[in-house]
């Protein structure tokens, strides 16, 4: 979702950053920068002579940095700007504040405030497209010279029905099981051996709940459409889905009270009301969930697997409390990971030129580190020197043999607690991934969102009868023509 969800939240694929860097996408607790732009003027300007005679002086604004992030993520950025202009001196590049969420994003759209170049989750791919709200750069990016090895899979989320590339996916994640691993210490537990059922998350939570008062065992986003997000995770891993597409007509049918969802909010259920182990917040979202379990108040939650970026760039994530496994998958043929990503996309309201300019800097910050050993080894320097994540594990763009040599380009600048993520990424590749719902997604998950709060906030919420209203009311804005 990224993030979020999408999503916003929103790959973390596994995705490496944040974004959004995040976002995914996909940004700290400490001193936050001054939330003016930040600008990396080229050494030579544009003045060079050859520079201007050939290409016309152009500005872009990339929405790249979430508000709060760090001063050494700011420098870090402004590190690879610099890079940026120097092969580029005609342009420059101004770095403006971005976090995409369902509202605000809506809001930015509407009112012409988004920047040159932004991102945006898989899920709202296909209707920007439909609705032309971002710029359809096919022939600016398959003049690339990697244009051809991108993941179909992953690519078809920015393409139109023509196959058409209207938006760049950069990361990739598949949902995980982030866990505190001091607070398992803390309980008893071990850290090293984190659990691997459903049932075992709830008798974790609970020890957890139990033995440290004060701290969630475990919790759940509920807001800003990431209710839905993780309700619909929760459904995938039991092998249930959000909708049905029927083969012959293409008709779409919204199936969110599916047995799966059902058992999904029967087992929250029974740790808020039962077990007492979900703490005393039901309201939070992407940020506020990451914020608590960089404090210490929450053992176990559901998220992409990218954020460990996110949380040490905003939340002062302190790295030996931090632990990641793979989703608890049922015993069912259909039971998968949720997936998801970032894709960078360009404003409708910009020049040509600053199309060409927004390609290349998409070329240059998102994608030359994954697909060059230079590009690789280059963002690998800049984020280390600013004590900036390198190593966080990612689901392949390209292809695995592409990421897992992009892995051996920076072995040498990896500084994240590698050992403390190999129970999710030494599965992850063997588990089945599954797109996000596919039709109106960001509006499913919202109508998603008062569900999972009212189980969480009444001990005698009906859920069939809470899963039938929304369904009804998914159906209906499916069946409603866009605008």
């Amino acid at each position: 979702m990224t993030v979020k969800p999408n999503r916003a939240k929103a790959l973390t694929m596994v995705a490496l950053a944040v974004f959004a860097v995040s976002a995914c996408s996909s940004s700290s607790a400490t001193t936050a920068p001054s939330t003016a732009p930040t600008t990396a003027a080229n050494p030579t300007t544009v003045a060079s002579a050859a520079a201007a005679d050939t290409h016309k002086a152009t500005t872009i604004t990339v929405g790249v940095l979430r508000p709060g992030a760090t001063q050494e993520a700011v420098d870090a950025l402004n590190a690879q700007i610099a890079q940026f202009t120097a092969k580029y001196p005609w342009i420059t590049v101004t770095s403006v504040e971005y976090n995409w969420t369902a509202p605000t994003f809506a809001a930015q759209l509407a009112g012409g405030t988004l920047p040159t170049v932004f991102n945006i989750p898989y899920t709202d791919g296909k209707g920007l497209i439909a609705q032309h709200q971002i710029v359809n750069i096919d022939s600016r990016v398959k003049k690339l010279p990697y244009a051809d090895k991108f993941n179909a899979n992953v690519l078809v989320n920015g393409q139109d029905d023509k196959g058409a590339i209207w938006a760049v996916p950069y990361d990739a994640y598949g949902m995980s099981l982030t866990y505190n691993r001091t607070l398992f210490k803390q309980a008893g537990l071990d850290p090293d051996k984190p659990p691997t059922t459903w049932d075992e998350v709830k008798a974790d939570a609970k020890i957890i709940a139990t033995k440290i008062p004060g701290v969630a065992g475990y919790a759940e986003m509920a807001t800003q459409n990431t209710g839905g997000w993780q309700l619909s995770t929760a459904t995938y891993a039991r092998g249930g889905r959000m909708e049905a597409v029927d083969a012959k007509t293409g008709a779409v049918t919204a199936t969110v009270n599916n047995q799966q969802t059902k058992d999904a909010l029967t087992w929250l259920k029974s740790l808020r009301w039962d077990d007492n182990s979900m703490g005393a917040t039901f309201d939070y979202n992407w940020g506020s969930i990451n914020a608590d379990f960089a404090a210490g108040q929450i053992g176990m939650f559901t998220g992409g697997s990218d954020l460990y970026t996110a949380m040490v760039q905003n939340n002062a994530l302190k790295a030996d409390d931090y632990g990641i496994t793979t989703i608890p998958l049922a015993a069912d043929p259909n039971a998968g990971v949720l997936g998801g990503g970032n894709m960078a996309a360009v404003n409708v309201l910009t020049t040509e030129d600053q199309r060409d300019a927004a390609v290349d800097w998409i070329d240059f910050y998102f994608m030359n580190k994954l697909i060059t050993q230079d590009g690789a080894v280059a963002n690998a320097q800049a984020l280390k020197a600013n004590n900036q994540p390198v190593g966080v594990p990612s689901l392949p763009v390209f292809d695995k043999a592409t990421y897992d040599q992009s892995q051996l380009w920076i072995k040498d600048y990896i500084n994240v607690p590698v050992a403390q993520m190999t129970p999710f990424t030494s599965k992850i590749f063997s588990q089945p991934l599954v797109s996000e719902p596919r039709y109106n997604t960001q509006d499913l998950y919202a109508a998603l969102d008062p569900v999972v709060q009212a189980v969480l906030t009444d001990k005698n919420a009906d859920i069939n009868a809470l899963l039938d209203a929304a369904n009804v009311k998914v159906q209906k804005i499916i069946d409603t023509p866009a605008s």
